[in-house]
């Protein structure tokens, strides 16, 4: 879903104050929850009504005010993730090296399928709140040529784990990263509160 898509829903939809949120002929619903710290929205829509907590299939969006998107999808009791565009800190430094940046190269493509299948939504949702931030003030630097080629050589470590099925080295080496880049560039205070949560999946 777009913002233009949500803007079109949001013509075709009635507010309902009580239930603070649109509502759709069709019985959707679309709630728009913004960040407390105005750093974005939560957009919460479902396809179906959600009243007396009935059954329902449903999209939630994060995005930041740059319109960077990810996205929850719950379909039949399963959830699936997906990023508009990709993992923001990986994205940065391919885009950094790449005259062309693919956000469908093999890096970007080995860590999505990763997340999506071996991390926690407790980390993939901490991870999204903390890598807009990080990102921001790497590409406010003059001089980041050396922070983006030490960003891109852990990740080729990371994705070389991943092919070789070694799932908790990567985890380990990717979370450090995070860490290490929110400890000079992020929000200390978002990782002190939440934490990242270990809970690998397997397939």
């Amino acid at each position: 879903m777009t913002k233009d898509e949500v803007e079109r829903l949001i013509r075709n939809m009635r507010y309902d104050t009580d239930r603070k949120r649109y509502i759709g002929d069709d019985g959707s619903e679309l709630k728009i929850t913004p960040y407390s710290d105005g750093t974005g929205y939560k957009i919460d829509y479902y396809k179906s009504s959600t009243y007396g907590n009935a059954p329902h299939d449903s999209e939630h969006y994060q995005t930041d005010l740059s319109g960077n998107w990810t996205s929850i999808k719950k379909q039949g009791g399963v959830k699936t993730h997906s990023s508009g565009s990709g993992c923001y800190i990986t994205s940065a430094c391919m885009e950094h090296f790449q005259d062309e940046f693919d956000d469908n190269c093999h890096e970007l493509t080995v860590l999505r399928w990763f997340r999506d299948n071996f991390v926690s939504d407790e980390d993939v949702n901490l991870y999204y709140s903390l890598a807009p931030t990080i990102v921001e003030n790497i590409n406010s630097l003059e001089d980041n040529e050396e922070i983006y080629k030490y960003i891109f050589e852990n990740v080729e470590e990371c994705v070389k784990a991943i092919e070789n099925k070694d799932y908790d080295f990567a985890y380990t080496r990717y979370k450090s990263i995070v860490l290490a880049l929110n400890e000079q560039f992020g929000e200390k205070e978002k990782v002190q509160e939440a934490g990242f949560v270990k809970k690998l999946r397997a397939i």
